[in-house]
């Protein structure tokens, strides 16, 4: 697929740039399709994904385009607090939330519950005009529950 290709009613890379007024770049294109492939990739995996797609590209350009990408509305920036790099994906507009396993670090998108959401208005928004809440659920995994529970060699 091109860069102004439609597939059904998706909207391309380059057109999902131009809708939101960017300049169609390299790094933006190579930027938005290495997250349509890894949601949830951290900053420094991106990086190096958009290198092997397009030769030089520096860290600090990548982190310019996730930058403008996250302004334009069109990438989201997810910050678990639990890690060294923000994560990113694309921003689908589908109002979900996050799954996260403070051991091995793995993300998972959690559809909203729908008619009762968990603390999303707080209780004096204190002249606040609230425009987006997001939760983070933390947890264990199953597949590090699995393993914490999983006999070793040394004592099987």
């Amino acid at each position: 697929m091109n860069g102004s290709t439609r597939i059904g009613s998706e909207v391309s890379h380059s057109d999902q740039l131009r809708q939101a007024g960017l300049r169609v770049t390299s790094p933006r294109l190579a930027t938005l399709a290495v997250l349509a492939e890894r949601q949830h990739a951290e900053t420094d995996d991106i990086a190096a994904a958009v290198r092997e797609r397009l030769g030089s590209v520096s860290t600090q350009a990548v982190y310019g385009v996730l930058h403008a990408l996250t302004e334009a509305g069109l990438v989201r920036r997810l910050d678990t607090g639990s890690r060294d790099a923000a994560r990113y994906e694309i921003h689908r507009h589908d109002n979900h939330h996050h799954l996260l396993c403070r051991v091995c670090g793995r993300v998972e998108d959690v559809p909203c519950v729908k008619g009762r959401a968990p603390c999303l208005e707080p209780e004096d928004d204190l002249g606040f005009a609230i425009e987006i809440a997001e939760v983070l659920f933390r947890g264990v995994c199953a597949e590090c529950r699995a393993a914490e529970t999983a006999p070793t060699a040394a004592t099987a």
